[in-house]
């Protein structure tokens, strides 16, 4: 309605007034705002129409909490990792990591097979009660944790 009486006030000057009053004006004005409003409106989806799909881009913030959650526990395992002893990392990086059998692990320590088979498992008790500590602990930098934890060896990779 407001478009027709904006149209209207717009045209005014070429209104010429007959016996039949503003009535018929004002509705032939109506009538052609409501089939310019609807041309457009479809000249407007035939537009959206044409244009081509979009891929929708996926959000990725899960992702990258994930990926920071993952890298805190990386970090956790590495730094309980050091906090074993020498023989129990020897023994969990050569069996666990290396994926070497006892016997092979034990040759390459020059220990007992029964030597490996009871330190494996009390390293991984262990390294799992130290992971969980550490994932407990605020995040520290790389810096500061190496500062205060002078006695851990250096891992062999």
């Amino acid at each position: 309605m407001s478009l027709t009486f904006l149209e209207a006030w717009r045209i005014r000057e070429s209104l010429h007034l007959d016996g039949d009053g503003l009535r018929p004006w004002l509705l032939g004005i109506a009538t052609n705002v409501l089939r310019n409003r609807r041309r457009a409106a479809r000249r407007h989806r035939e537009a959206l129409r044409r244009l081509p799909v979009r891929d929708t881009v996926p959000d990725f913030a899960d992702e990258v909490a994930d990926r920071m959650y993952d890298a805190h526990q990386v970090a956790a395992a590495m730094a309980a990792l050091r906090s074993l002893g020498r023989a129990d990392q020897e023994v969990f990086l050569l069996c666990v990591w290396s994926q070497l059998d006892y016997a092979a692990a034990a040759e390459a320590l020059s220990v007992p097979v029964g030597t490996v088979r009871s330190r494996l498992p009390r390293a991984r008790t262990r390294l799992r009660a130290l992971a969980q500590q550490e994932m407990a602990l605020p995040e520290r930098s790389p810096s500061s944790r190496e500062n205060t934890d002078e006695r851990a060896p250096p891992l062999p990779f």
